[in-house]
């Protein structure tokens, strides 16, 4: 798909700089519209699967509802006490209500941006792609690679430490208190663990003549191609028609 074959860094910072730009309005009517493209986006030209979208996105919808609910009950007296909004049979203060909704739909866009990323981007060539593109030290890369690595191994390092401890007939935990005592069990065999492996790492790196140079050759080989700009063009454009659409609709306002 289109999204995922788009460099990583350029992608980045694509999205760093709607999240700024969103940062600067404070309206609802901008950041809903801009929403809606974001997320349509992501499934016009990212190979998404909806269910797993949806399972990611819902706590940022209760998030974005907390702070909706939050900021309307904790809010300053408004300008205009007249100035009111009917919903759902009860009325809020029409400012109060607004600067609720800006809030929490920048969070829910700030969420689908970031899941835009996250689905459509392979960690690895993302790191990659910082190294070429924007110059990372090869030695912080390749520390978050080695890191994203032992992820999943620590994970089965944790289960081969549970199995061990009850072939040796320790009880099986019920209650969170005993959860905790197991886990506290099983830190310093897995610390010891990882602390093996890393070592075992560093030396493999070292023995393939890894220096940490910057200056170095890369077998997979990322650069900006011309269909790359598409993306940030596509962005920008669904940004700018939200903000003119706001601006009609006599709802615009930047922050202040």
């Amino acid at each position: 798909m289109f999204l995922q074959r788009l460099n990583p860094s350029l992608k980045a910072l694509t999205i760093m700089l709607f999240v700024v730009l969103l940062a600067m309005i404070f309206d609802p009517i901008t950041p809903l519209l801009f929403l809606i493209w974001t997320v349509s986006i992501t499934f016009l030209f990212g190979k998404v699967a909806w269910k797993k979208y949806t399972l990611y996105f819902i706590p940022f919808l209760i998030f974005a509802f907390g702070m909706l609910w939050t900021t309307i009950i904790f809010a300053d007296t408004p300008t205009n006490k007249d100035d009111s909004i009917t919903l759902f049979g009860m009325t809020y203060p029409r400012e109060s209500l607004l600067t609720a909704l800006a809030l929490s739909l920048r969070v829910l866009n700030v969420a689908a941006l970031s899941l835009l990323f996250i689905f459509t981007t392979n960690i690895v060539h993302f790191i990659l792609s910082l190294m070429q593109q924007l110059r990372l030290p090869p030695k912080i890369a390749y520390a978050v690679l080695a890191g994203y690595r032992f992820l999943p191994m620590m994970r089965d390092e944790i289960k081969i430490i549970h199995d061990a401890h009850r072939v040796r007939g320790v009880n099986q935990a019920k209650t969170i208190k005993e959860k905790w005592e197991n886990y506290k069990r099983y830190s310093i065999p897995l610390l010891a663990s990882s602390i093996r492996k890393a070592e075992r790492t560093a030396m493999a790196m070292e023995s393939k003549g890894f220096t940490g140079e910057k200056n170095r050759t890369f077998y997979r080989q990322f650069s900006i191609k011309k269909t790359d700009w598409i993306f940030p063009l596509i962005m920008l454009l669904g940004f700018s028609a939200a903000v003119i659409v706001s601006l009609e609709m006599g709802y615009l306002k930047l922050f202040s």
